[in-house]
């Protein structure tokens, strides 16, 4: 009786941390956000190129913080026009403490949840009121064409990369 308990919280654990994604189009939702650097940041900044969101947990999360550091070590982003913004409901102070330790350049996006909230990835992680581990692709018209959450904490960048690609 016991193995079967344990059998089926294991099976109900790993269908939860299997990734989810989307390819429903929709108008991206706009936003203006402070960053951790200290300036800001709109989606329209952008219009005319591809951007991933990357939603994240944030502060914290040592695994978050270094699925940004990997992706910004990978060149094939920069030479197929990607820019990755990282989006997480923490102040500057929060985000660049562990910024800082864990050697991460790009500035993070700073929302208050209303941005989280407007593209769904609120609760998709381990914490009900924060958005989860996932990446929103808004396409070159401000379309958002895929969106993509990954409870295990860790998508590989060429996964990424290759992810973006195919919704392109």
């Amino acid at each position: 009786m016991g193995a079967v308990v344990v059998g089926v919280l294991v099976t109900a654990g790993l269908l939860s941390s299997r990734p989810t994604a989307s390819s429903e189009v929709r108008e991206a939702p706009p936003f203006t956000l402070p960053t951790s650097d200290g300036s800001e940041v709109s989606l329209a900044d952008y219009r005319g190129e591809p951007v991933v969101l990357y939603f994240n947990e944030g502060a914290g999360c040592d695994s978050c913080l270094q699925q940004m550091a990997e992706i910004e070590k990978d060149p094939d982003f920069v030479e197929a026009g990607i820019t990755v913004l990282p989006i997480v409901m923490n102040t500057a102070d929060q985000i660049n403490a562990d910024r800082e330790r864990l050697g991460v350049e790009s500035p993070f996006l700073l929302d208050d949840g209303t941005v989280s909230e407007a593209y769904g990835t609120l609760g998709t992680g381990m914490h009900e009121g924060l958005p989860g581990h996932g990446f929103v692709l808004v396409d070159a018209e401000g379309q958002q064409v895929w969106q993509g959450d990954y409870p295990s904490m860790w998508l590989a960048p060429d996964d990424l990369l290759s992810e973006v690609r195919r919704h392109l």
